[in-house]
């Protein structure tokens, strides 16, 4: 019981914090899809699949965060890529000033070190 409890709050912190995720990668180099999938994957504890991000590349798409071109691919089908919009990079700067007071927040709280 206490493992499903601990598995669901990592998928609700990692639902919450994905998007900007996916925006810091864009932020610097186009990339498909599954080059994403691969790059979250290569994170520890950055667990994804396409069904995850395919969807939320859409969102971000349709709320001007990313934007996304069709390119030819040397082995298959063209493959589509994106990239962070400027509102995707200031969306993204804001969220990494927010990150930061957030985390040093919990981190206060966590280890005790609060003024109680």
């Amino acid at each position: 019981m206490v493992d499903e409890r601990q598995d669901a709050l990592l998928a609700q912190m990692r639902r919450g914090t994905l998007q900007y995720c996916v925006l810091a990668l864009l932020a610097s180099e186009e990339r498909y899809g599954f080059d994403l999938v691969r790059g979250l994957a290569g994170v520890d504890g950055m667990v994804t699949s396409e069904g995850t991000i395919y969807p939320l590349l859409s969102r971000l798409r349709r709320d001007g965060l990313v934007e996304s071109t069709w390119q030819e691919s040397p082995s298959g089908p063209p493959r589509r890529y994106y990239r962070a919009t400027d509102a995707g990079r200031h969306a993204l700067d804001e969220f990494k000033r927010e990150w930061s007071r957030f985390r040093d927040a919990v981190d206060t709280l966590v280890e005790g070190r609060a003024d109680t």
